[in-house]
């Protein structure tokens, strides 16, 4: 049997599940944010990693006040409405001069938004529309950029945005293929060495049931991490049918989640949040995925709409990763990983921490969190934490890490259409870009974008 730091891992388990799992509650704001159970007689946990060395955002309700800052947007569809309001509830002193996207009903449609919600104006000299309205919205004059489109687009908005100079927040995923990867690794180190803020919409960074989860499990109360599983199946997300007069692209940038270009499929999309807990949690990147995955229901685009992925991380532990879009099925949204003394899991609403033998000895206290706390939107607390590391002069990068996430999501992915074994290595080295060549606001070749099946060079 393989042993780690001399001690072979059943050993481990039998002394851990005879010694009993976690101590006392923390203290300051983590206290009231938890409840315990066990004894006080508990051994003096083994931290994964001491206290200081891992980052934690401070969560307040609002930024501190500070210098003001103007945004620029980037995207104007469902997420950057969203993230707009989610910023500029976040901080006093903060507004929006510059909308852009490729499509003007979705920029007009925000500036009334934000005229009839927050008493914003946005001439119509700082409305920008096209593929290239990305640039003019970065040039007229922001501070920040809010970068929101589909995600292949990402990359490359992140890319000019660190070149002007500009502090920005990614939405999630933040790349859809290794070339869009490999433009977000060297940006980030461009943007850290411009001492520039970037924060991306991965809001379980953000969320305070999980941060405090991550610090107790920092502390060791499951003790080592080996291996999970992590959920995000529910009914068929949204698509929207050609109507006459619409483009190849208008049509595939509206209906953007059903075209693996523009999302990177559903593991890419919307499951890299769970991915990511692990990555995070663990501080592990996958080695290797093998995959299985299909199109049995969904009825536009070239996606799947389930995947089923089994990853072995860097350290041989494996975590399995489940997602599915189809109605009528099993819907289950969580993460579950277990460790050498108990188990965490985010399952039916609960977070909780329990032991080998199944007692939960750590609950997040949600109804503590409303009770301390006016602000508990996970969305507008990442806005908070990037506008204060602006405001702090103190450069964050979390580019860098959701990159790992969004890479091994994309490994996954092209496990299940391909039927291969894929690795790390050979994954982020890969020439793969999934930007039509042809791309345009007019006719493309659509015979290029089909269903990938397993085995095969189709798709």
């Amino acid at each position: 049997m393989k042993k780690e730091n001399g001690i072979s891992r059943r050993s481990f388990i039998k002394s851990s599940a005879m010694a009993g799992v976690l101590g006392a509650v923390g203290t300051g704001s983590a206290a009231m944010l938890t409840s315990c159970g066990g004894n006080s007689a508990t051994p003096k946990q083994q931290p994964l990693k001491e206290a200081g060395t891992y980052y934690i955002p401070d969560l307040m309700d609002m930024a501190k006040d500070g210098k003001e800052l103007k945004a620029g947007v980037i995207g104007c569809g469902g997420r950057g409405s969203g993230a707009a309001l989610d910023f500029l509830n976040a901080a006093n002193g903060v507004t929006i001069t510059a909308l852009g996207d490729v499509f003007k009903d979705q920029v007009d449609g925000l500036a009334d938004k934000l005229k009839n919600d927050k008493n914003i104006d946005i001439p119509a000299d700082k409305r920008f529309v096209g593929l290239d309205a990305y640039k003019q919205v970065i040039d007229s004059g922001v501070d920040v950029v809010i970068v929101a489109t589909p995600p292949s687009f990402r990359p490359t908005h992140f890319q000019y945005a660190t070149q002007q100079g500009k502090h920005s927040f990614l939405e999630k995923p933040i790349c859809v293929d290794p070339v869009g990867y490999r433009t977000i690794v060297a940006t980030a180190k461009q943007a850290a060495a411009k001492n520039l803020c970037v924060v991306t919409g991965t809001q379980r960074h953000h969320q305070r049931n999980y941060v405090e989860s991550y610090k107790k499990i920092m502390e060791g109360a499951i003790g080592e991490i080996t291996g999970g599983v992590v959920y995000w199946n529910q009914n068929l997300l949204w698509y929207r049918e050609r109507q006459k007069g619409w483009s190849d692209a208008e049509w595939m940038i509206k209906d953007w989640v059903n075209w693996k270009w523009l999302s990177g499929d559903i593991i890419v999309e919307q499951h890299c949040h769970n991915i990511d807990v692990f990555t995070w949690f663990s501080g592990l990147k996958p080695e290797s995925a093998v995959a299985f995955g299909s199109a049995q229901r969904r009825l536009w685009g070239d996606q799947y709409d389930n995947f089923s992925t089994d990853f072995v991380m860097e350290n041989g532990i494996h975590m399995h990763s489940m997602c599915r879009q189809i109605d009528g099925c099993a819907n289950n949204v969580s993460e579950f990983i277990q460790g050498t003394k108990g188990s965490w899991s985010t399952e039916n609403g609960e977070t909780v921490i329990k032991d080998l033998a199944g007692n939960v000895v750590w609950k997040y206290d949600g109804e503590a969190e409303k009770a301390n706390f006016k602000q508990t939107n996970p969305y507008v607390l990442e806005h908070v934490n990037w506008v204060n590391h602006i405001r702090a002069n103190k450069p964050i990068d979390q580019a860098s890490e959701t990159a790992v996430s969004n890479m091994a999501a994309i490994m996954g992915r092209e496990a299940a259409y391909t039927g291969a074994k894929t690795t790390w290595t050979e994954m982020t080295a890969s020439p793969l870009d999934l930007t039509p060549k042809d791309l345009n606001m007019g006719k493309m070749d659509m015979s290029t974008f089909v269903v990938a099946v397993p085995g095969t060079k189709k798709g």
